[in-house]
């Protein structure tokens, strides 16, 4: 496994195991498959865990795996959906999640704690979903006069030892916080041949998160890929069931000339769509949405294989299919 340094964390493995497969986000696995992923995880020699407590079962699943005694080497994060809270309630908001997430996982500290919720200015105003834009956005002024300083904080007090944003808000904001002081240590950005966050994303801006990798580079913020298949959309098959109208699904209907272009090629679209996102300039670690070994080792593969040769590139870029 070849490794990247990630910001203040230093050298991690290039792949990045996700909580959301373990914890029965992206189709159906049980609690022994999820255990017997994660040692597998820890002997194909992956050195994160990103978790959250959105992902259902995921950090219980943690703490039952390594009873509080994981290997030393291992790293682990979590994230905070804080939307934005009444003035003066963000830090205790965060502590609290903070707290039952250490508690669930058996952990004393997370190696890296996310502000989960998309980043907007004051009064902006969503394309998807406005009405309850204050359980899934945290308001600018918020991340800069509460959120910031209560990860200094935590940070300063020892229970993370880093913290980072997930950077799918609006992207002039997540720009402003990339370029900000104190700035993320960390931040999870869209890394596919799509550029799309599918059905995550709120506002109706284009979305940027190739200019946003140059950024995070460019301030020195360590960068996690998210989304290589984009929830499904470049496998061969959505693993879940979604209306024919989800943004999920039609971008899996999007990619159907990518699926061809595998199928000439005689490779599985999950395998190239990691290779191809591993291959994005700026990334250094790649989270994996997987959910069960087999899934893990189609991965592993891929980051073995390494980067996707120019001329591959090319014949995907002409497809035409970024947002």
């Amino acid at each position: 496994m070849q490794t990247a340094t990630l910001g203040p964390l230093g050298p991690v493995s290039r792949l990045t195991l996700g909580g959301g497969g373990i914890g029965q986000i992206w189709g159906p696995t049980d609690r022994e498959e999820a255990r017997a992923t994660l040692h597998a995880t820890v002997e194909a020699g992956i050195t994160l865990i990103d978790t959250a407590p959105m992902y259902l079962n995921c950090e219980a699943i943690v703490g039952e795996t390594f009873a509080g005694a994981p290997p030393a080497h291992l790293r682990f994060t979590s994230k905070c959906q804080l939307g934005s809270p009444p003035p003066g309630e963000a830090a205790a908001r965060l502590e609290a999640s903070l707290a039952a997430s250490l508690a669930a996982m058996r952990l004393e500290r997370v190696d890296v704690f996310f502000l989960h919720s998309n980043i907007a200015p004051d009064d902006y105003a969503y394309a998807h979903g406005d009405a309850a834009r204050y359980q899934f956005s945290t308001r600018w002024s918020i991340y800069r006069d509460e959120v910031i300083p209560a990860f200094e904080r935590l940070k300063a007090q020892g229970r993370i030892g880093a913290w980072g944003i997930t950077g799918i808000g609006v992207p002039q904001s997540i720009e402003a916080a990339l370029s900000a002081t104190p700035r993320p240590d960390v931040v999870q950005i869209i890394t596919n041949l799509l550029d799309s966050a599918g059905g995550i994303r709120r506002f109706a801006e284009p979305a940027a998160p190739r200019p946003l990798l140059a950024t995070a580079k460019a301030r020195g913020v360590g960068v996690m890929g998210i989304r290589a298949v984009q929830a499904g959309a470049l496998t061969t098959a959505i693993d879940r069931p979604l209306s024919p109208n989800h943004p999920d699904a039609r971008d899996y209907a999007r990619a159907a000339p990518f699926r061809d272009l595998c199928a000439a090629w005689g490779e599985d679209p999950a395998l190239i769509a990691h290779r191809y996102a591993l291959g994005m300039d700026g990334v250094d670690t790649l989270v994996l949405g997987v959910k069960n070994r087999a899934e893990l080792a189609q991965a592993l593969a891929a980051e073995a294989a390494g980067p996707l040769p120019a001329d591959q590139l090319t014949q995907i870029e002409q497809l035409g299919l970024r947002t």
